[in-house]
């Protein structure tokens, strides 16, 4: 019964998309954060030893990234855009803040969400 379960197509998208919403949830969640708190948001990137400037470039990147990327990832046709969107987000993000100082929990969690997104990218669309 399990097998007949899976091979329903209209279940398989819906987990599809249910997968795509819940991996995009932590980024989508992230996005209004970085834009009320601009200010703040540069001041903590500027503290990793970033200049102002450049850290400011680089959250509106980030802010771009994040919202182009769940964007695609959860309703666009291609989401293999959208994984690399986030991915381009997600990996100097883990880097920068996360290296050091170590922070193993949020290391780890976020090579979770990088391997979601890796797989996403590679797989072909139900």
């Amino acid at each position: 019964m399990k097998n007949n379960i899976f091979k329903n197509k209209s279940f398989k998208s819906f987990l599809d998309f249910f997968s795509r919403l819940a991996i995009s949830a932590i980024f989508i969640s992230a996005i209004p954060k970085h834009l009320y708190g601009f200010e703040r948001s540069v001041e903590y990137i500027s503290l990793q030893g970033i200049p102002d400037p450049i850290a400011s470039v680089l959250l509106v990147g980030a802010i771009i990234c994040l919202t182009l990327g769940s964007g695609f990832l959860i309703f666009g046709g291609n989401q293999k855009i959208g994984s690399i969107f986030l991915l381009v987000f997600l990996i100097p993000t883990t880097i920068i803040f996360h290296i050091f100082p170590f922070q193993e929990r949020a290391i780890l969690l976020n090579l979770g969400l990088i391997g979601g997104l890796i797989i996403t990218a590679l797989r072909e669309p139900v």
